[in-house]
């Protein structure tokens, strides 16, 4: 799994275009080997990067959930005291 992909489901204010986009590409990064393709593959990573966003879109908003939508200030924090417990020392 890559660690830099974000949970996007059920939070206040939802995930923006940009989050989902930023998602689709460390996906595609994942799956390619490349952080950067070559020229004679930018077309196949950025078709992949613009399928796999729209997706992901549809994805999101198909969801259900009767769970209260996530606050990101408090996930974010949740997330900084986890590493700070993770790498002290």
């Amino acid at each position: 799994m890559c660690r830099n992909i974000k949970t996007l489901h059920n939070f206040s204010p939802p995930a923006t275009h940009e989050e989902i986009r930023a998602s689709a590409v460390q996906f595609v990064r994942k799956l390619s080997g490349f952080t950067h393709p070559s020229k004679a593959n930018e077309a196949a990573f950025d078709r992949a990067v613009e399928q796999i966003s729209s997706v992901a879109h549809e994805l999101l908003e198909s969801l259900v959930t009767h769970a209260p939508p996530r606050d990101r200030a408090v996930e974010a924090a949740k997330a900084r005291e986890r590493a700070k417990l993770r790498f002290a020392g």
